[in-house]
């Protein structure tokens, strides 16, 4: 396990240009799922695995660590515990890492991917298609290599697929990311030779 200190586990509020700093209320604004923690600096490592991880690293987690009252550590309101097993990507909430000199790595059993550039839909001048179904993506762009990654056969830039409905989102520097299990990639796109 890892744990990390959050001064909150929801982002419930804003600051204005003039300093002024406003409470969002979550139930209206988008739900606590929206507004949610999902990084925070590490004050201790696993003692069992060897994960690259120091203590003062920002590690990216799951939401469920922070949601519903998440898992605090005992007799510590700012402390919480990130499950971390790098046998069963299912069970490992800590998704990468920052460290230091700012490197971005992913953790065992996940991908951070970029939403890809799909394709123009050919529009009619005749017909109005309207959709009521909203496309799910498919597809990521690899942002950041692993040993796993590597492992696959994976480089940064390559184009993978994955399940639908494996889209999971995450924010990092501003930036939103795909946070996708490595066993839910199903190919790499070949580049197409013009």
């Amino acid at each position: 396990m890892f744990i990390v200190e959050l001064d909150k586990p929801i982002n419930d509020t804003i600051s204005t240009d003039s300093g002024l700093e406003l409470y969002i209320d979550t139930r209206f604004e988008g739900s606590e799922f929206k507004h949610r923690i999902t990084d925070g600096p590490v004050i201790a490592t696993p003692a069992k695995y060897d994960t690259g991880v120091e203590v003062g690293d920002t590690l990216y987690f799951h939401h469920l660590v922070v949601m519903q009252e998440g898992q605090k550590l005992t007799g510590n309101d700012k402390s919480y515990f990130v499950r971390f097993d790098p046998e069963s990507p299912v069970g490992n909430q800590a998704i990468a890492y920052k460290n230091k000199e700012g490197k971005i790595t992913p953790l065992n059993g996940w991908s951070l991917l970029l939403p890809t550039e799909e394709e123009e839909k050919k529009e009619s001048v005749l017909i109005d298609v309207v959709s009521l179904k909203e496309d799910l993506p498919t597809k990521g762009v690899v942002a950041f290599e692993s040993e796993e990654t590597k492992e696959l056969g994976l480089n940064v830039g390559d184009v993978v697929g994955f399940k639908e409905n494996r889209d999971y989102r995450i924010n990092i520097d501003g930036k939103e990311y795909y946070r996708t299990r490595l066993m839910d990639l199903m190919y790499v796109e070949e580049p197409i030779e013009s």
